[in-house]
């Protein structure tokens, strides 16, 4: 059941975390598989002369997150309300908070973010919004406020506020995750070890497609110098980085630049009568005579996997082997679908391997090579033929994983 955690993070200034946890929802942007839930993480800063808030939560959980406000301040005080993403799952309680507050508070985002809210709630939210230039500083209740645009992490509307003095960067979707941990903050290492196969999954299927920028933007503000000095990271879903805060954008680092884990290869094939599964049996008995520790998924008439979780095991994998079936003359459905967000969410510079079986024509390989030959990964090999696999095909099988491992060093 929905629930909403408020935690005091700091004392000077006075600064509180409004935590929605969200364990309702199946399928994040109606797409990505997560039974492990999200949070919607606002926060709220009590400063002399101003009370900031710093994003909403999402509209079916407003009259929770007011409630729950409200025990920290009248809405009626709330002097600013800082917009980082205007997705609505971080915005969508800011009509009826404004409307509570009278609109007297001013709203502060990018140009881009008040043309969102504008499309998405109406004129009446607008009314008093604050544009900000990227790198543009405004004082307030005697902090400084440092407004630094990131755009594509994940939207182009995304912005960060670093509070000069306190060393307090609001990241929003940036250093965030899916899941709901048992702690607020980073002090458990447990929590931590549990949360960030999450933060990866999280990564991939939000900002995957533009997973370039999450290098680019995280350089542009160690350039700043304010990730090495950073207090706390406080993102808009997960963990708030309280105590290490420099590790939730050194992992965002390594999962934006695809460092792969040692020996991790990833294997995702179908099979629906058992040609296909032979197959990948030898392959995964000659991947692990060279050492090599395979991540299966695979598609049969007994399990489906997330796309979501596959897509998470893509960034530190050294290698990935794809095994199809042709189906009605085209890839395996699932085997497509899968690939086809691979190659938009995940598209690495890592070798693959193409495994493909048939029954009266060999057409999966061929387009599989096609849709390769268009992205980042390098195609090592495609060996494919019908039906059972025979004792020359095992023996190319054997002979194509030994050339993956070569090619992944």
């Amino acid at each position: 059941m929905p629930e909403v955690r408020i935690e005091k993070l700091c004392t000077d200034p006075e600064l509180y975390i409004i935590r929605v946890d969200d364990d309702r929802i199946r399928y994040f942007e109606a797409t990505w598989d997560i039974p492990e839930g999200i949070t919607y993480n606002a926060y709220l800063m009590k400063l002399k002369d101003a009370v900031v808030l710093f994003d909403t939560t999402k509209a079916e959980y407003t009259d929770m997150f007011m409630e729950t406000l409200k025990k920290l301040a009248d809405p009626k005080e709330i002097t600013h309300v800082i917009v980082h993403h205007t997705e609505p799952d971080h915005s969508g309680a800011l009509p009826k908070l404004l409307e509570e507050n009278g609109y007297k508070a001013m709203v502060i985002g990018t140009t881009f973010a008040r043309n969102l809210l504008q499309g998405f709630y109406g004129n009446k939210v607008v009314e008093n919004f604050r544009a900000i230039k990227d790198g543009e500083e405004m004082k307030i209740g005697g902090k400084t406020f440092r407004f630094i645009t990131v755009p594509w992490l994940h939207w182009p509307d995304t912005m960060i506020t670093y509070v000069v003095e306190d060393k307090l960067i609001f990241s929003c979707d940036a250093g965030g995750g899916y899941g709901i941990p048992e702690t607020i903050d980073d002090s458990d290492e447990k929590v931590i070890e549990e949360y960030l196969p999450h933060v990866t999954k999280y990564i991939v299927t939000v900002i995957g497609h533009y997973h370039k920028y999450i290098v680019q933007n995280i350089n542009k503000l160690k350039d700043l110098g304010i990730v090495t000095e950073a207090r706390m990271i406080l993102p808009g879903h997960g963990l708030a980085w309280c105590r290490h805060p420099k590790r939730i954008f050194e992992y965002y680092e390594r999962v934006g630049a695809g460092i792969p884990t040692k020996d991790k290869v990833l294997v995702i094939y179908d099979s629906m009568y058992g040609f296909v599964e032979g197959r990948m049996g030898i392959v995964i008995d000659e991947l692990k005579k060279l050492g090599k520790k395979p991540i299966v998924y695979r598609f049969t008439d007994r399990e489906a996997p997330a796309v979501s979780d596959i897509l998470g095991e893509v960034p530190d994998s050294e290698a990935i082997i794809i095994g199809a079936s042709t189906y009605e003359a085209e890839i395996h459905p699932r085997i497509r679908y899968a690939l086809y967000e691979i190659l938009d969410k995940a598209n690495y510079e890592k070798p693959v391997l193409i495994v493909g079986a048939f029954g009266w024509g060999g057409v999966a390989g061929k387009k599989i090579e096609t849709l390769i030959a268009r992205s980042k990964f390098d195609l090592v090999d495609t060996v494919e033929s019908r039906g059972r696999p025979t004792e020359e095909d095992e023996k190319r099988l054997r002979e194509a994983v030994r050339k993956l491992v070569e090619w992944s060093g």
